[in-house]
């Protein structure tokens, strides 16, 4: 992954990695695993989360299940810019609730020979796509869509499907604000047939 040059090393350009989809699907716990193998590598990594998300810790970024990693919360993606200097990977949690230069900050990051993981929902409680996740995917060199199981069947869920009444569209919850849930059961759910 070295590029050799006349007058130094220099790591070619990074990448951009996407592990995304419904709530409970484990994204966050892929990310910390990613970023926990990257640090067994010796690799220099920082994460960042959003400072809105502060479900489980105020800095830490925690899975469903409990898994944890040390983070770093911003307000904007730019912060990222300032704060990942001297870094090897970057990796970004709840990357859908992030402001639309988030897209930019990781194109820039990766083109400096970083990689970065990027979690997030893929898709909002409407099932539309969920902030500036479409254009990271599109921009990412790997996407990795994972799979939560439908509340409602036990098949595969791909949708976070928001059990209380709340049109924001931003809505921090757990398991008492969501299911998962598969096309079939969403679609029954919201009456789309």
């Amino acid at each position: 992954m070295f590029l050799e040059n006349s007058t130094n090393n220099k790591q070619e350009a990074g990448w951009i990695e996407v592990v995304c989809g419904s709530m409970f699907s484990g994204k966050t716990e892929e990310l910390i695993r990613r970023l926990k193998r990257a640090r067994i590598a010796k690799m220099k990594v920082e994460i960042f989360k959003p400072a809105i998300d502060v479900r489980y810790d105020e800095e830490k970024v925690v899975s469903h299940d409990k898994n944890e990693i040390a983070s770093t919360p911003v307000q904007t993606s730019s912060n990222i810019l300032l704060l990942a200097s001297d870094i090897e990977v970057v990796g970004i949690d709840e990357a859908q609730f992030f402001d639309d230069e988030l897209p930019d900050v990781c194109n820039q990051l990766a083109n400096r020979g970083i990689r970065v993981i990027v979690a997030g929902l893929d898709m909002d409680f409407k099932g539309k796509p969920f902030g500036p996740m479409p254009q990271i995917m599109a921009s990412a060199e790997y996407v990795t869509k994972v799979h939560a199981i439908c509340m409602r069947c036990g098949k595969l869920a791909h949708i976070s499907h928001r059990i209380v009444h709340n049109d924001k569209l931003v809505m921090l919850g757990e398991t008492e604000s969501y299911e998962p849930l598969c096309r079939t059961c969403y679609t029954r759910a919201n009456n789309l047939v």
